[in-house]
């Protein structure tokens, strides 16, 4: 069974094994991504619908004697994995895959200092009224989750703990995303629209949103120089 922990890193590298490039995922493939994840959509389904994506697109390529465009994102397989995944869940098979907390490299020292790491960087992005004041709070409440991990007593599960952290990372992009300038904000949705035009048609209008919203979300972060608090953003020795 899956860590569902490793679901980026899984759909990662079968993307690029496909491809046949070493090219990794770009902002818009990551948005998407977590789409995929927050709908629950099972890892299985997902590199089944990219496979098949692949299989297809091979297949033309053989017929068009090599002469067509290399596919060069993600988004090609969106409407794959989504036959994918409704073909899993009238299967009713494979729909717990996302959601299991192996404990294998997420053992209480490395997970602690993860959230020490967070805390330390949200406090070194400094930011500005009114939002420095949620930042306080989000790095205060890292610091004391990363000393309930390492206690003695009952710590939350990763499950629990990882819905804490996004809680957490909610609140403090509402802040960023209220502070920040009209024009930032404005520039970023139209860069996400452009982005994501080639592939429309190959997706639904509320996951066009929801990538949408996503590629706003970390684009905004990264420009603040936030990290992501989610335990699938913690890196491995």
């Amino acid at each position: 069974m899956q860590n569902y922990f490793n679901y980026f890193t899984e759909i990662e590298e079968r993307y690029m094994q496909r491809r046949g490039v070493l090219q990794m995922l770009s902002t818009l493939d990551w948005a998407l991504v977590e789409t995929w994840r927050e709908a629950g959509v099972p890892l299985e389904a997902v590199l089944r619908g990219i496979d098949t994506a692949f299989d297809r697109y091979e297949q033309r390529k053989t017929r068009a004697k090599g002469r067509l465009r290399q596919v060069n994102s993600l988004a090609w397989c969106a409407q794959e994995v989504m036959t994918a995944a409704e073909e899993a869940a009238a299967a009713a098979v494979g729909a717990a895959h996302t959601k299991q907390a192996a404990e294998s490299g997420f053992e209480a020292e490395p997970v602690a200092r993860y959230l020490e790491e967070n805390a330390a960087k949200i406090e070194a992005a400094g930011l500005k009224p009114p939002a420095d004041a949620v930042a306080h709070e989000t790095s205060a409440r890292l610091r004391a989750l990363a000393t309930e991990r390492r206690g003695n007593g009952q710590a939350p599960t990763l499950e629990d703990l990882d819905r804490t952290l996004t809680v957490l990372e909610e609140r403090l992009l509402a802040a960023v995303t209220a502070s920040a300038p009209e024009g930032q904000l404005v520039t970023l949705r139209e860069q996400a629209a452009r982005e994501i035009a080639p592939y429309r048609s190959r997706m639904q209008a509320m996951q066009i949103r929801q990538i949408e919203q996503q590629f706003l979300h970390k684009r905004l972060m990264e420009a603040v120089g936030l990290p992501r608090l989610s335990l699938f953003y913690m890196k491995h020795a």
